[in-house]
C-alpha cells in the first residue's frame, strides 16, 4: 500500500458517459476539501459507450485519477471488488457513478471513520426518481434477507460505503465467486455504523439494474447467506406428508358415512399439479446452490483487467484475479 494515499474512491461504471464529467467535479471536489491524499479509481465494466475514452481524458490532466477496464462486462459486485482489490487507501469508499448518491456525504463517513468506526455504510431514508414496484421489492427483499440470515445486513442500503483498510484486507481474501459485497462486509464484522439520507434520482441515462439483474443480485445474496430455502424444502416435504395423511383419514370418515361429496379426478388432478408445481420449485431452490457450487470449484479467475491507465503507468496490462 502507497502510504501516501489517504482515501481510495472505487466508482463502478457501465455505460455512464452522460454523467461522468459531473460524477468526477463532484467527487474531485469533495475529496480536494479533505486536504489529504486520494485516489479516484473508474472500474470500466464492459461499457460499450464513450465511457472509456472520457476517463483517459480525466487521468491524463489529474494524476488521482486511475482506470481499470474489464475484457467484457463481468458485473457490478465484481467490479467493486475489482477496484477494492486495487485500492492503496487507509480508507475505501465504493460509490456509484450515476450521482444517485451524494458524493457529499463522503465527508460524514470520514467523520465517522476517524471516530473510530471501521465500516461507515449509507442508509436510505427515501428513493426518488424509482417505481412504486422497485420500491417495494426492494423494501421486501432486504427485510426478508435480513430475516433469513445468521448475520445482521442493514436493511435500505447499498455498495454506498466507507471501509477501513483492514477490512478491505480481509474482503480481498475472500474467494466467492457469485459476491454479494454488502453481505461481505456485514459478515466480516467489525465496529460498523450509518449515515442516512435520501437518494436521488439518476442525474440521466438508465438504470444498471433492470428486473433480470435485481433477480440475480437478490439469488446471489440468498444463497451466500441463507440456508433456508433448502431447509423449505424439509420442511413443506414433511408438511406435505402430514396433509397427506390427514386427508386420508378424511375421506376414509366420508367412506365410512357413505357419503360421495368429495372424489372424483378433478381432486386428484389438482393434487398433482400443486405437488408436481412444488417439487419443481424446490429442484430451482437446490439447483440454484448446485449451480453456485459449481460455479466455486472451477477456480476461475474472478475478472479479466484487459486495460489499466493512469498517468503513473499509461500501458495495456492483461492480468486474471482469482
Amino acid at each position: 500500500m502507497n502510504n501516501n494515499i489517504r482515501y481510495s474512491v472505487v466508482i463502478p461504471v457501465y455505460n455512464e458517459d452522460a454523467v461522468l464529467e459531473q460524477t468526477y467535479r463532484r467527487l474531485k471536489q469533495v475529496m480536494a476539501s479533505t486536504g489529504e491524499a486520494y485516489e479516484l479509481i473508474f472500474v470500466n465494466d464492459g461499457s460499450c459507450d464513450d465511457s472509456v475514452d472520457l476517463i483517459k481524458g480525466l487521468c491524463d490532466r489529474d494524476p488521482s485519477v486511475k482506470l481499470l477496464s474489464f475484457s467484457r462486462n463481468f458485473g457490478h459486485q465484481v467490479a467493486i471488488t475489482a477496484g477494492m482489490d486495487y485500492s492503496r487507501g487507509a480508507a475505501v469508499v465504493v460509490i456509484d457513478a450515476d450521482l444517485q448518491d451524494p458524493p457529499e456525504l463522503i465527508l460524514e463517513m470520514i467523520d465517522k471513520w476517524k471516530a473510530g468506526y471501521e465500516v461507515v455504510y449509507a442508509q436510505r431514508k427515501q428513493r426518488k426518481g424509482e417505481t412504486f414496484f422497485k420500491k417495494q421489492t426492494a423494501h421486501l427483499f432486504y427485510r426478508f434477507l435480513n430475516a433469513s440470515t445468521d448475520i445482521d445486513i442493514p436493511v435500505d442500503t447499498g455498495d454506498f460505503r466507507l471501509i477501513d483498510r483492514k477490512v478491505c484486507d480481509i474482503l480481498k481474501q475472500l474467494p466467492e465467486k457469485n459476491r454479494y459485497v454488502r453481505g461481505l462486509v456485514s459478515w466480516v464484522g467489525f465496529k460498523q455504523t450509518a449515515v442516512e439520507y435520501d437518494r436521488d434520482p439518476r442525474l440521466a441515462g438508465e438504470s444498471k439494474y433492470p428486473l433480470k439483474k435485481m433477480i440475480k443480485l437478490c439469488l446471489d445474496g440468498l444463497t451466500s447467506f441463507s440456508f433456508k430455502p433448502i431447509k423449505l424444502a424439509s420442511y413443506s416435504g414433511a408438511g406435505l406428508i402430514a396433509l397427506g395423511f390427514v386427508y386420508l383419514v378424511f375421506l376414509l370418515l366420508f367412506k365410512i358415512v357413505g357419503s360421495s361429496a368429495i372424489g372424483g379426478w378433478n381432486l386428484v388432478l389438482v393434487g398433482e399439479m400443486v405437488l408436481t408445481g412444488f417439487l419443481l420449485l424446490m429442484m430451482g431452490i437446490m439447483g440454484e446452490y448446485i449451480g453456485r457450487i459449481y460455479d466455486e470449484t472451477r477456480n476461475r479467475p474472478l475478472y479479466v483487467v484487459g486495460e489499466s491507465y493512469h498517468q503513473e503507468e499509461k500501458e495495456r496490462n492483461v492480468m486474471k484475479i482469482g
